[in-house]
């Protein structure tokens, strides 16, 4: 079992940046990529980022390229998104997700994912 745990979230205006982490514990011997979707009242939960855990290799959704960025520390354990130039349009509730299953898989089909934090809400005012 994996547990992840997010932090980070909160409330910042129009062009502010947040940093969002998100702990990692537990069999973490298997663990084969790391990404944050997000999802908004009302809409489907959506891919944001992703990040490969052996090679450091990340992918990311277009809404947020070029603004946000994944990293991970392997000795803490944890992933971080820093998010820049946020807008409005960012505002949802960001996951962390784990996928612990090797074989190909899409990274923005939520399916692909075996664990899910509770969720941390990110909030931008205009």
């Amino acid at each position: 079992q994996v547990q992840l745990v997010e932090s980070g979230g909160g409330l910042v205006q129009a062009g502010g940046s947040l940093r969002l982490s998100c702990a990692v514990s537990g069999d973490t011997f298997n663990n084969i990529a790391m990404a944050w979707f997000r999802q908004a009242p009302g809409k489907e939960r959506e891919f944001v980022a992703l990040i490969n855990w052996s090679s450091g290799s990340a992918y990311y959704a277009d809404s947020v390229k070029g603004r946000f960025a994944i990293s991970r520390d392997n000795a803490k354990i944890t992933v971080d998104l820093q998010m820049n130039s946020l807008q409005p349009e960012d505002t949802a509730v960001y996951y962390c997700a784990a996928r612990g299953r090797p074989g190909s898989y899409v990274v923005g089909n939520v399916k692909a994912y075996d664990y899910w934090g509770q969720g941390t809400q990110v909030t931008v005012s205009s």
